[in-house]
């Protein structure tokens, strides 16, 4: 269980303290789907690199399993947290060097698995010398897409039981969403999930949608619930089916 109490996260800026997230609160249960939607400046990026302690929180507290995550050493708790984010690090080196980053010591085999899981071996083997082909910094020399699932392979590798999607398809071309939204089905199959949209098409079929505000969490339920309310995700919905 991944919960959230009363969270709060604030930043000083020139006119004074500003509130990223308010009194954030929500539970996700193990092995389920939630999606975190909302209107663009609530928080929800900030929600995200705060469950890893990428940053720590202002007010509140965050727990697994019932244990604040401040008691734990950072390498324990993000050896059980894996993130895809929209923007994708990838470091200078072959492509085995960046999916072994995941999990440093695994086998060629382990890593062959996981790009395979991840939708990404063909398109590696396809390159000039399959998983040791040098990629350049920041992937320069591979697709929008093929990132993303070489980053996607790095977290199936890691295997941990909480994966945070933060955007994962937002900056691709709708081939290269559909295929790495396969990958990223795979991946949280059986894991607690956590994940960030903004294309609400994509995640009508989650376990549990959470609409985050200003306010924080403002609304809550599945899609046909939220659609019945219709306050904000009912509206933020027809917007997106209008700029189709």
């Amino acid at each position: 269980m991944l919960s959230i109490r009363d969270l709060s996260y604030r930043v000083s800026g020139e006119g004074g303290d500003v509130d990223i997230l308010r009194g954030v609160t929500l539970d996700i249960p193990d092995k389920r789907f939630v999606v975190v939607t909302g209107p663009n400046g609530g928080g929800k990026t900030t929600l995200c690199n705060l469950i890893p302690r990428f940053y720590d929180t202002t007010e509140g507290n965050i727990y697994i399993d019932g244990k604040n995550i401040r008691g734990l050493t950072l390498k324990s708790l993000r050896r059980n947290i894996g993130v895809v984010q929209q923007d994708v690090y990838l470091f200078s080196g072959t492509v085995f060097e960046n999916i072994v980053y995941g999990r440093v010591g695994a086998t060629m085999e382990e890593v062959v698995d996981a790009a395979k899981r991840a939708g990404a071996h063909d398109f590696i083997m396809g390159l000039k010398d399959g998983y040791n082909t040098y990629i350049g910094e920041r992937g320069v020399k591979l697709s929008g897409g093929q990132k993303q699932r070489i980053s996607i392979a790095r977290v199936f590798l890691k295997n941990s039981p909480i994966i945070i999607l933060d955007e994962a398809t937002s900056a691709l071309d709708n081939e290269s969403e559909y295929a790495v939204a396969k990958s990223l089905a795979a991946l949280s199959e059986g894991r607690t999930t956590l994940t960030v949209a903004h294309r609400l098409s994509t995640i009508r079929n989650s376990d549990r949608i959470m609409v985050l505000t200003e306010e924080g969490i403002t609304e809550e339920g599945n899609h046909e619930e939220l659609m019945a309310k219709k306050g904000i995700y009912y509206k933020l919905y027809q917007m997106a089916n209008e700029m189709k």
